[in-house]
């Protein structure tokens, strides 16, 4: 069981670290984000972020240049969106039996 939790938190947050990259957040920010409203650990963020950057060397490379160049959400934005994004998340889960 314990490779399948494991396996499931990594998704998630994999998720929601991909909806960070929609909103043009840095990877502090996500990881801010991520545990101030989903309660997930700076460190998971972090460790699930890197695992992305090795699988995603260009994409990552790019993102990072881009960072800064275009406008970004405001705080305010980015707590809105973050918020409806667990909400969705919450309300899409199948519950357990």
């Amino acid at each position: 069981m314990g490779d399948s939790s494991a396996s499931y938190i990594h998704m998630v947050v994999q998720h929601l670290i991909e909806k960070c990259l929609i909103f043009r957040m840095t990877k502090e920010e996500c990881m801010e984000a991520l545990s101030k409203h989903a309660s997930i650990t700076p460190v998971i963020t972090s460790t699930v972020w890197k695992e992305l950057e090795k699988e995603n060397k260009e994409f990552f490379e790019a993102y990072s240049q881009s960072q800064g160049k275009e406008d970004r959400m405001s705080e305010a934005e980015t707590n809105e969106m973050i918020q409806k994004m667990i909400s969705d998340h919450e309300q899409s889960k199948d519950p357990i039996e």
